[in-house]
């Protein structure tokens, strides 16, 4: 059992811990996924970004990038998140993203969008966008691309392509 877990905003002194996580938790595929092209350009960190240290070792991370969909701002681009196989199935990575969830709705986000599995992220209240509605760059699975409404009924008002919001 750990003696201490910590969630904390994730920063560029986390990099390197960040990459090896990712390393050892996704693979060398990771770099052709879709969301990835989303990111190129947009900065490494956002303020909803976080880490899980269990005592003292980094076990999980989350990404999230603040994204326009057709120009309009308001939302976010979940991932990756990456989970230490050591700690997998534990319910750090579910922890994580809740935790981050609810500082971006205080701060007034209004949708969160992620290309992943329903049976996991349906937990945390992400349901699929209907076929067709917002369309991320490159081959993306519509049964996989997910949303989770932060304000209720804001869906209805995001359509469009996907892009990283630019730097300020």
């Amino acid at each position: 059992m750990p003696e201490s877990v910590t969630i904390r905003p994730a920063g560029p002194a986390d990099s390197a811990e960040i990459a090896a996580l990712h390393a050892r938790a996704m693979g060398p595929g990771r770099f052709a996924r879709t969301a990835y092209r989303v990111r190129e350009g947009a900065a490494p960190f956002s303020p909803f970004c976080r880490v899980c240290l269990i005592d003292g070792r980094m076990a999980a991370a989350v990404r999230f990038t603040p994204v326009l969909i057709a120009g309009k701002e308001g939302a976010l681009l979940l991932g990756p998140l990456a989970v230490d196989p050591a700690f997998a199935n534990q319910g750090y990575g579910r922890g994580l993203v809740a935790n981050a969830l609810e500082d971006a709705r205080a701060a007034g986000i209004a949708l969160v969008v992620l290309v992943g599995d329903e049976p996991y992220y349906g937990r945390l209240g992400f349901r699929p966008i209907p076929r067709g509605q917002i369309a991320l760059p490159g081959p993306v699975d519509p049964e996989r691309l997910l949303a989770a409404e932060l304000i209720t009924g804001c869906l209805a008002g995001f359509s469009g392509p996907v892009s990283a919001a630019p730097l300020t």
